[in-house]
This record gives structure tokens, C-alpha cells and sequence, in this order.
């Protein structure tokens, strides 16, 4: 890779990683359907226009219950989830569960899809993985923490399964209206949710981290993503999965002065270990489709 592809990749993690940072602090204001419903809205509307403008969005139309259900498994449902789950544990910890999803790939694999079965070091992956997040949400938190830690497990488990929809259903759609489509569904989902606990405020932190939330971390970051994508192809553009977490533990350290010790730290090496052994292994897997889960999952 050149050194601008390098810079690309590094912004799109330091983007995914920021994620967590900026629903930390929109939780202030919002509820969780309202952050949701606001990332989605920005997303859709910055990517829209150039679904549009190339095409993409016509054949989807006829799509339309298939392409809800799974912006509803995807993305509307993990958003959701992650959000309420930032409730109560850190935005840190919240960006290293995350990077569970390609752990959960790996196991549903078996029952959903027998070409990308594991092999040895995937099995040692999936099990390292495991640990890692036993090892966080039995010692890192405890009470309302393991259940708001649960929330965000749960959450990659809907990044993983959407993954597979997105492999059997809607290959050869353009990625760009795909991501423009979901984004626009999922907005429509959760904006009931969000009128029903409409804010009394919203402090000029809360809109800053939501304008960043929704046209950088979502929007603009799916359009780096495509970019690198399309240039350096799909396995060198999954490094990102297993860079964003790092970059969340930063942001949640230095700028929300989260805690950092040495469980998190055993923590975030077992996972992203685990889940890059995982995701690396299956002995028959088309080259693209691992990677396009893997990229899911850290946004």
C-alpha cells in the first residue's frame, strides 16, 4: 500500500473507533433510539444522494422487505443495542466487545454456511475470543455494567448474522446503496422510538458528537471504506476491524479519563486476537465475504 492508502486506513479506524466516544457523550441528551435515529438520518443523507447518482438504488426497491430486515438486524438492532449498553459500562470497553462479531461469524459458520467452515486455528481463535470476553464481563463489570456489557455482545452477534444476509441475498448490488438503504430503513425504524422520548435539551457537545456520529463515523467512513476497498481490496482494507477497537480505548482513556488496566488491556488482546485467528481461518471462505463482516462490525 502507498502512504495515502495508509493514511485512508488509519482515518477510517480512528473514525469506527470514535464511534463509541461520540454516543458516550450524546447519551447526555439523548435516548438511545435517538442516537440511532440521528446517525442513521445524517448517514442517509450524505450517502443517498451518490446511491442515486450512480444508479444503485433502483434494483433495491424491489428488495425492499428483504433490505429491512436486514438493516433491522444489521444495523438498527445492534446501534440500539450498543447504545443502551453505553449506559453502563465505558465506551473503551464497549468498542473491544464489538470486535467480537468475526467470533461469531466463525461459530454460525457451522450451521449457515458449510464453505467457510473452520479449520484448526479457527476453532483456538473462536475459543481464545470467548475468553476474552468472559475474562471482561466477569471482571471488568458487575450489575447493570454486565448487563449493559451483554447488550453489546448481543450486538455483534446481529453484525455476524447480517453478514451472512448480506452474502446470500444481495451480492452484486452496489455496496454504496446497500449502506444508503439501511441507513435510510433504519432511521424510519427507530424514528417512533425516538419521538416517544423526544429530548427537553440538546447541548452544543451532544450536536457536535452527533453531526460527527453521523456524517463521519457512518457516512463518511462507509465512503472511505468502498474507496479503499475498490484500491487495495478487501482483505487489506479488514485490517481496520482489529485497529478501531485500539483507537476507541484511546479516545475513551484520554478524552472520557475511562480506566485502563491490566484485565482490559489481557482483554482487548485475547478478543482481537481470537476474532482475527477467526476470522482468518475458514479453509474454503470466497475471499470477499469474511472481509465485508469483518468491516461491519466496527462501525
Amino acid at each position: 500500500m502507498d502512504r495515502r492508502n495508509w493514511i485512508l486506513l488509519l482515518a477510517l479506524a480512528a473514525l469506527w473507533g470514535a464511534s463509541y466516544l461520540f454516543i458516550k457523550i450524546g447519551l447526555d441528551d439523548l435516548s438511545p433510539a435517538g442516537i440511532v435515529f440521528t446517525r442513521t438520518a445524517l448517514a442517509a443523507v450524505v450517502l443517498l444522494p451518490v446511491a442515486i447518482k450512480r444508479g444503485g438504488m433502483a434494483p433495491l426497491w424491489r428488495r425492499a422487505p428483504a433490505l429491512a430486515l436486514l438493516a433491522a438486524v444489521q444495523v438498527a438492532g445492534p446501534f440500539l443495542l450498543i447504545s443502551a449498553g453505553e449506559q453502563h459500562i465505558a465506551s473503551s470497553l464497549a468498542g473491544i466487545l464489538v470486535a467480537a462479531a468475526p467470533i461469531f461469524t466463525a461459530i454460525f459458520a457451522i450451521w449457515l454456511d458449510q464453505a467457510e467452515r473452520l479449520s484448526t486455528n479457527g476453532v483456538i481463535g473462536v475459543v481464545i475470543g470467548i475468553l476474552g470476553v468472559a475474562l471482561l464481563l466477569g471482571v471488568e463489570v458487575d450489575g447493570s455494567g454486565l448487563a449493559g456489557g451483554l447488550m453489546v455482545v448481543l450486538a455483534s452477534v446481529g453484525y455476524a448474522l447480517g453478514g451472512f444476509g448480506l452474502k446470500r441475498y444481495f451480492t452484486g448490488y452496489q455496496p454504496i446503496a446497500l449502506v444508503a438503504s439501511t441507513m435510510t430503513a433504519s432511521a424510519i425504524m427507530t424514528l417512533p422510538l425516538f419521538l416517544l422520548d423526544l429530548p427537553s435539551r440538546v447541548g452544543a457537545d451532544t450536536a457536535a458528537a452527533m453531526a460527527a456520529l453521523g456524517l463521519g463515523g457512518t457516512g463518511i467512513a462507509f465512503v472511505i471504506y468502498y474507496t479503499l476497498n475498490r484500491e487495495i481490496g478487501p482483505t487489506r482494507t479488514s485490517l481496520v476491524a482489529y485497529v478501531a477497537p485500539v483507537f476507541a480505548v484511546v479516545y475513551g482513556v484520554t478524552l472520557l479519563d475511562e480506566d485502563f488496566g491490566f484485565t482490559t488491556a489481557l482483554g482487548i488482546v485475547l478478543i482481537v486476537g481470537g476474532s482475527w485467528l477467526a476470522a482468518k481461518s475458514p479453509a474454503r471462505a470466497p475471499v470477499e465475504a469474511p472481509q465485508a463482516r469483518s468491516a461491519e462490525a466496527a462501525a
